[in-house]
C-alpha cells in the first residue's frame, strides 16, 4: 500500500473514532449508537486501534480531551443540533455539559449505560444476562451479569483476561500446562489447572478458587489460595483470605442467590445488578437489617414482595423500573 493512501487512511479512522466517542459522550446517544459505535471498531484491528486512542484521550482528562468534543464536532452521521457558537459553549454552560457528559461517560449514574472502560470490551453482558465463552486452550468463561471483559491475542506464555467489571468464573481444561492471568483493577490473578472466579466491583476484588491453586498479585504483594478460599484486594494491598462454602459462592451460575445474615443494603446492591432500572432504599435503617434466603434470578423481583413482606418495608414504583423502599 502507497504510504499516501496508509497516511490517509489512518487519518480518516482517527477522525471517525473521535466523531463516534463524541457522539457517545454527548449525552444524547442511544442504546443504538453504542451498539453501532461497537460494529464500528470491530470492523478490523485498526478500527479498534483508533478507538482506543480516542477513548485514552478521554481518560488522561487533559486539554486533548476536552477539545476533542469542540474541535471534532458533532459525528457526521448524526442529528444536527442546535446552532451554538463555540465561544458561547467554551464560555459557560457548554463546557459545564461537556464535562458533565465525560464523567457520565466515565462513571455512568446507576450504571444505566457502559462506561468508558467497558465501551473497550470484547465481551460484555447486559443487566441479568450471562454468558458462556470457550477462549483459547479450551479455557471455559461464565460470564455473569453486567461484566465486561478484554482478550487480546494470547502471547507464547500465558494467556491474558481483563476483567473490566463484573464477575467471570474461570475452568482450566485438566492437564493443562498454559498459565491464565486475569488482571482486575490494581492486580493479577494467575492460574493452571484451576478453576476459580474474580468479582470486580470497581473499589475492591474478590477472587475465589474452587479447585486448584491461584496466586493473586497485587504491586509487590502475592498471595497463593487453594480450594474453597477467597482473598480480597485493592489499591491499598492485599487482604485477609477466608473459608467460603463454594456452592453458595457459585450458585449465580445455576441461576440462583443465595443470602446468609446479609444486610439488606447490600441485597439491594446485588438485585441491582441483575434487574433492569434500579432500586433506591430510602431507610438506614432497614438497610442494616439482615436477609436470610434462596431465590431465582428470574423471578429476581420476588425477592422485593419477600422484604416487603418480611422486614414490613414499603415499596413505590416509578417509571423506568425505579423503585423507592423505604
Amino acid at each position: 500500500m502507497i504510504v499516501g493512501d496508509t497516511n490517509k487512511r489512518d487519518a480518516l479512522l482517527k477522525r471517525d473514532a473521535r466523531r463516534w466517542l463524541t457522539q457517545l459522550v454527548s449525552g444524547e446517544a442511544t442504546t443504538a449508537d453504542f451498539a453501532a459505535a461497537e460494529r464500528w471498531r470491530r470492523r478490523s484491528p485498526a478500527h479498534e486501534a483508533a478507538f482506543q486512542a480516542a477513548t485514552r484521550l478521554w481518560q488522561d482528562f487533559g486539554p486533548a480531551a476536552r477539545g476533542l468534543l469542540f474541535e471534532e464536532g458533532p459525528p457526521a452521521w448524526a442529528p444536527p443540533r442546535s446552532p451554538v457558537s463555540r465561544r458561547a459553549i467554551l464560555g459557560g454552560a457548554g463546557a459545564c455539559a461537556a464535562a458533565a457528559a465525560a464523567y457520565a461517560v466515565v462513571a455512568p449514574p446507576f450504571g444505566l449505560w457502559p462506561s468508558l472502560d467497558e465501551l473497550r470490551a470484547d465481551y460484555r453482558t447486559a443487566t441479568g444476562e450471562q454468558r458462556h465463552l470457550t477462549l483459547a486452550d479450551n479455557v471455559s468463561v461464565r460470564m455473569n451479569t453486567q461484566t465486561s471483559i478484554a482478550v487480546p491475542s494470547a502471547t507464547s506464555h500465558a494467556d491474558l483476561v481483563t476483567l473490566i467489571s463484573g464477575e467471570a468464573s474461570f475452568a482450566m481444561p485438566p492437564g493443562s500446562a498454559q498459565l491464565l492471568t486475569v488482571t482486575a483493577e490494581a492486580g493479577r490473578t494467575v492460574a493452571q489447572n484451576a478453576r476459580f472466579n474474580i468479582r470486580n466491583t470497581g473499589r475492591s476484588v474478590w477472587v475465589t478458587c474452587f479447585e486448584g491453586e491461584v496466586r493473586v498479585e497485587q504491586g509487590v504483594q502475592t498471595a497463593t489460595i487453594g480450594a474453597s478460599r477467597r482473598l480480597p484486594y485493592n489499591r491499598d494491598g492485599i487482604g485477609e483470605a477466608a473459608t467460603i462454602n463454594p456452592a453458595d459462592a457459585s450458585a449465580w451460575q445455576d441461576g440462583v442467590l443465595i443470602f446468609r445474615f446479609t444486610p439488606l443494603g447490600d441485597v439491594i446492591a446485588e438485585i441491582n445488578r441483575y434487574r433492569p432500572g434500579r432500586v433506591i432504599l430510602l431507610n438506614e435503617a432497614l438497610g442494616a437489617k439482615t436477609i436470610n434466603g434462596r431465590f431465582k434470578i428470574e423471578r429476581i423481583d420476588e425477592i422485593l414482595v419477600w422484604i416487603e413482606q418480611v422486614l414490613g418495608a414499603t415499596g413505590r414504583s416509578l417509571p423506568g423500573g425505579i423503585i423507592l423502599l423505604s
